[in-house]
């Protein structure tokens, strides 16, 4: 005769199991964090990195027309959008110092950047388009540089 287990009990081993998964998965986590390190034996690093650089963008303020009123608060967002995509790529560009080959910074930041900043400046011109003349030639200034 099989006896089945009072729901308490139930709770109680799902509650020990996930516990348990927990700490299983928080060690395989410490581990893979500390694979990377080498006990200090004193010997410097034989690999220096310069400095990363910045990125640099042209500025997308100055070339914009008169903004309608009606517009106006969707242009600042975006406008702002715009900073925070620069600030994000310089991030990541020095948390990735020395990865990636010749073509990292072109093919992980700075790409990706000009295609975000592309959809942004054709937002903000859809923005102006909306109640005056839809400005043109924004997307050329969606391209990025590294300066060092």
């Amino acid at each position: 005769m099989s006896r089945a287990l009072p729901k308490y009990n139930k709770r109680r081993v799902t509650f020990i199991g996930g516990a348990a998964a927990v700490a299983l998965s928080g060690t395989v986590i410490a581990g893979f964090a500390l694979a990377g390190e080498t006990p200090d034996s004193g010997a410097t690093n034989a690999r220096t990195l310069a400095g990363p650089g910045t990125i640099s963008c042209p500025d997308v303020t100055g070339r914009l027309p008169a903004v309608p009123g009606s517009a106006k608060a969707e242009v600042d967002s975006n406008l702002a959008q715009l900073n925070t995509q620069i600030q994000e790529a310089n991030k990541r560009l020095v948390d990735t110092v020395g990865q990636g080959g010749p073509d990292f910074v072109q093919n992980a930041i700075l790409g990706p950047l000009e295609d975000k900043r592309i959809s942004t400046v054709n937002r903000i011109a859809t923005a102006i388009g909306r109640t005056a003349e839809k400005p043109a030639g924004l997307d050329s200034l969606a391209a990025c540089t590294l300066t060092k």
